[in-house]
C-alpha cells in the first residue's frame, strides 16, 4: 500500500474514494430477469440456476433437518464457540427491545407498541468463505424481536458446511433452505413450492444478492444495500502499526472490491503502517484477495495535515467499520457521526464485532452510515401509535381541529368533530 496525502487527491481520487460502488448497476438487468423467473417458475428456476451459478444438482431445498443434526456433529470446541457468540449477540439486542408505553398529555391517553413481522427471511453468504457468524447476526435479532417464523437462505452445496448449519440453528431459525445468490433473495420474497414467503429480507452478501434486495424492495422491507466490507482506522502517534495493519489485512480477505484505510497525521506511522500491510499480507491463505482489496483505488494509507483534516476525511468516507485507536480516542468519536460500528482502543480489533462481543456486524457500506445505522432487532418490528380522548379534551381540541380542517377543504373532517357535540 502506498502513503497518499489528502490534500493531494485530485477529483477523480476523492471520488473513488468517497463514491464507492459496490458494482450494483452491472448486474441489474441479469438480476431482475433471475428474480422474474424464481417468481413465476418458483422451485424449476431455483434448480436450474443452482446448476448454472453453483454447479450443484440440488435434490431437498429444505435443509432444516440437517441443520438440527448439525449441531451434534461438529467439533465441540466450534459449537462452543458459537454458543458463546450467540449469548453475547443475543444479550446486546435484547438491550435493544423498546417497551410499548402509554401516557397521559394534558387528558390525551397517548402511547405506542411494537409488534414483530410475523415472518423474516435472512441471507447467509457460502461461496468462497462459510458465515455461520452471519446466521446468528440475522437471526438473533429476528427471534428477540419476536418474529415468529424466521427462514434461512444459504448458498447449495455437494456438501453445505455443518459450522454454518450449526450456527443457523443455535440462533433459532425455524427454517433453512440450500438457494443461493439472486435467486436465493427472490425465493424468500416470493415464496416458491418449498420455500415460505416473508415479509422482511435481510443480511449481507455479494452484488447479485445487493441487486435482487433492490429489485424486491417495495414487495418486501429489506434492511439496506450493503456492499464489500469495509475499515477505517483512525490514528495517532500512540497506535501499533502492526497491529493497524492486521485490521486492515482482516478485513481485505473478505472479497476483492472490499476497501481498507488507514488516516493518521504522522508521517511516521502512515509510512510504519503500509510496510507492516506489504509484510503482513503475503502467505495468507486468502491472499490473493487480500492483493486484490488492497490494490483497489478505494483502499490505502492517508496522510492528514492535522487530526482535523483526518476527522473531517473519515466523516465524509462513513466507514462501515471504523477504529479509532488515539489517545483521545473519546473526544475524537464525539466529533464524528457517520459510521456503521466504532471500535475504541488498540484491544477492540473489528474481529471481535465480526464474531463474538455482542453488536451486530451487519452494517452500511459505500457511504451508507451517513443515512441509516446497521441490523438490530428495530429492523423487524413495527410500531403502532395508541389514543383515547375523552369529550371533554376532544371539546377543547373541536376549534383547532375544524378549523385546520376546513383550511385543507376537508369539510367532512370538520363535522365528524362537531357530530359529537350535537345535542
Amino acid at each position: 500500500m502506498n502513503v497518499r496525502e489528502i490534500s493531494e487527491l485530485r477529483p477523480d481520487e476523492r471520488a473513488a474514494i468517497f463514491e464507492r460502488d459496490a458494482g450494483v448497476d452491472e448486474v441489474r438487468d441479469d438480476v431482475r430477469e433471475i428474480v422474474d423467473r424464481v417468481h413465476e417458475e418458483g422451485d424449476v428456476a431455483i434448480r436450474e440456476y443452482s446448476e448454472e451459478f453453483d454447479d450443484v444438482s440440488v435434490g431437498n431445498l429444505d435443509v432444516t433437518d440437517a441443520a438440527e443434526r448439525a449441531v451434534e456433529e461438529i467439533d465441540d470446541g466450534v459449537r462452543e464457540a458459537i454458543e458463546t457468540a450467540a449469548d453475547n449477540v443475543r444479550a446486546f439486542h435484547e438491550r435493544q427491545v423498546p417497551d410499548d408505553w402509554r401516557e397521559d398529555f394534558d387528558g390525551r391517553e397517548l402511547g405506542r407498541r411494537f409488534t414483530a413481522v410475523d415472518r423474516a427471511g435472512v441471507y447467509v453468504p457460502g461461496g468462497t468463505a462459510a458465515y455461520p457468524s452471519s446466521a446468528l447476526m440475522c437471526v438473533i435479532p429476528a427471534k428477540v424481536a419476536g418474529v415468529d417464523h424466521v427462514a434461512v437462505a444459504t448458498p447449495p452445496a455437494e456438501e453445505l458446511n455443518p459450522v454454518t448449519l450449526a450456527a443457523v440453528e443455535i440462533a433459532g431459525a425455524d427454517a433453512v433452505y440450500q438457494v443461493g445468490g439472486a435467486q436465493g433473495i427472490a425465493a424468500l420474497s416470493y415464496g416458491t413450492e418449498t420455500v415460505d414467503r416473508v415479509q422482511t429480507v435481510v443480511g449481507p452478501g455479494n452484488r447479485w444478492v445487493t441487486a435482487a434486495k433492490a429489485e424486491v424492495r417495495g414487495d418486501v422491507e429489506i434492511d439496506f444495500l450493503a456492499g464489500p466490507s469495509e475499515i477505517a482506522v483512525l490514528a495517532d502517534e500512540t497506535a501499533d502499526p502492526e497491529l493497524v495493519a492486521a485490521d486492515l489485512v482482516a478485513q481485505a480477505e473478505h472479497d476483492t472490491h472490499a476497501s481498507v484505510v488507514a488516516v493518521t497525521d504522522d508521517p511516521d506511522l502512515a509510512e510504519a503502517v503500509a510496510e507492516a500491510v506489504g509484510d503482513q499480507a503475503p502467505g495468507r491463505e486468502r491472499e490473493e484477495t487480500i492483493r486484490g482489496a488492497l490494490d483497489n483505488d478505494e483502499s490505502g494509507v492517508f496522510l492528514a495535515r492535522s487530526m482535523s483534516e483526518a476527522v473531517l476525511f473519515v466523516e465524509e468516507y462513513a466507514a462501515e467499520h471504523l477504529a479509532i485507536v488515539a489517545d483521545e480516542d473519546e473526544a475524537l468519536l464525539d466529533r464524528i457521526d457517520n459510521a456503521g460500528s466504532v471500535f475504541l482502543g488498540p484491544y477492540s480489533p473489528v474481529a471481535a464485532g465480526d464474531y463474538a462481543s455482542g453488536p451486530n456486524h451487519v452494517l452500511p457500506t459505500g457511504g451508507g452510515a451517513r443515512r441509516y445505522g446497521g441490523l438490530s432487532v428495530d429492523t423487524f418490528l413495527r410500531s403502532t401509535t395508541v389514543q383515547r380522548l375523552d369529550d371533554d379534551t376532544l371539546g377543547d381540541l373541536s376549534e383547532t381541529i375544524t378549523t385546520l380542517a376546513e383550511a385543507e377543504g376537508l369539510e367532512a373532517h370538520a363535522e365528524s368533530v362537531r357530530k359529537r357535540f350535537e345535542d
